[in-house]
């Protein structure tokens, strides 16, 4: 590692919209962390809210903090009592930080801890040019996975978890919402033996690009009524596995109407308002199975995504569409604000 005990990182600094570029500390891992130097991070739908300053973050995020949680890098050094990472290894990270002892930690189910730290949220992250993770959460990665694509696995692992969280295989799935873990739920439903898969969204962009990733039918959702338009297509049933990805109340809404009886409806889309609907209708009379998702099953999903891209099941080659250095970081966050491109990744050992 460089002698320098400091570093160039991206920093939430105060409580309103923005970033600062600066120079911040190098962290120091203690007995049970390895310090990684970031090559590549990649920008999450959660930064551009930290960016932007909405709701959520204001009652989320920690100030000041190096944000970003999506990574790929080489360890620098580990601590003294790390047993199960050595220096140089290439590694990514799971960014739960999780207690290992509430109820939830100790039957199975880590991923809800309700004592969880967040890398890059609540606890500094990767938009810098080292960072620190809990030995613990480190992955191991294949060393013919390119950095610009390993950054990717943590999202890669929350449309795992929603697509994994029932039965696909020859099943109709739409999928609700085609942002960049959207795009990767169509991947990876079709790796697993789905039916037909059902792309909905708005931005002709990220519909031309489900397309790309497998999409047997996509919809413009503000041109075209997709309840509609998929009940028509399925012969009157509905959709057997609706994966909602995009959070917004109608689309919401609307993901529960198109749904088949006794279908299953995975919810990742995260609404900023309280959302109504017609329990009875849309949920009870249909015997609907409806499934909360959130981040990753630690770490029953990280094996599953590592089986799909390490053996080439899965191709996220077309998502990554923008690569840019950390200090052109207003341009690629005004670029990823605007939706129209795909997986933006920063390269942490380049020059612009």
């Amino acid at each position: 590692m460089s002698q320098s005990k400091t570093m160039i990182g991206l920093v939430k600094e105060t409580r309103g919209p923005g970033a600062v570029l600066k120079e911040v500390p190098v962290p120091v891992c203690g007995v049970n962390e390895v310090l990684v130097r970031v090559k590549t991070s990649s920008i999450c739908g959660t930064d551009v809210h930290i960016y932007k300053w909405d709701d959520w973050a204001s009652r989320t995020v920690r100030t000041p903090n190096v944000f970003g949680h999506e990574f790929a890098g080489i360890v620098e050094a580990i601590g003294s009592e790390v047993t199960n990472v050595k220096v140089g290894d290439y590694v990514s990270g799971e960014g739960h930080v999780v207690c290992g002892i509430c109820k939830a930690c100790r039957t199975g189910n880590a991923h809800v801890c309700k004592n969880t730290l967040s890398f890059g949220i609540t606890i500094p992250g990767c938009f810098a040019e080292y960072a620190v993770i809990r030995a613990s959460n480190v992955i191991h990665n294949d060393a013919s996975v390119p950095p610009e694509i390993a950054c990717l696995q943590d999202p890669l692992g929350n449309a795992v978890q929603t697509v994994l969280s029932g039965d696909v295989v020859g099943k109709s799935v739409v999928v609700v919402g085609v942002g960049p873990i959207g795009q990767m739920a169509i991947a990876v439903a079709k790796a697993c033996g789905s039916g037909r898969v059902f792309a909905v969204d708005i931005n002709p962009y990220r519909l031309k690009m489900a397309e790309a990733m497998g999409a047997d039918v996509v919809i413009d959702s503000s041109q075209q009524n997709f309840v509609d338009v998929i009940r028509e297509a399925t012969g009157g049933e509905g959709a057997e596995v609706v994966l909602e990805m995009s959070g917004h109340p109608v689309a919401i809404r609307d993901a529960l109407k198109v749904a088949a009886q006794a279908g299953r409806v995975s919810l990742l889309g995260i609404p900023t308002q309280e959302v109504p609907f017609d329990l009875a209708q849309d949920i009870i009379f249909k015997g609907l199975n409806i499934q909360g998702i959130t981040g990753r099953r630690m770490y029953d999903t990280w094996y599953q995504l590592k089986g799909l891209l390490d053996r080439k099941r899965i191709d996220l080659t077309p998502l990554v569409t923008h690569h840019f250095t950390l200090d052109r970081y207003e341009e690629a966050f005004d670029l990823m604000a605007s939706g129209n491109c795909g997986k933006i990744v920063f390269w942490h050992d380049r020059v612009s």
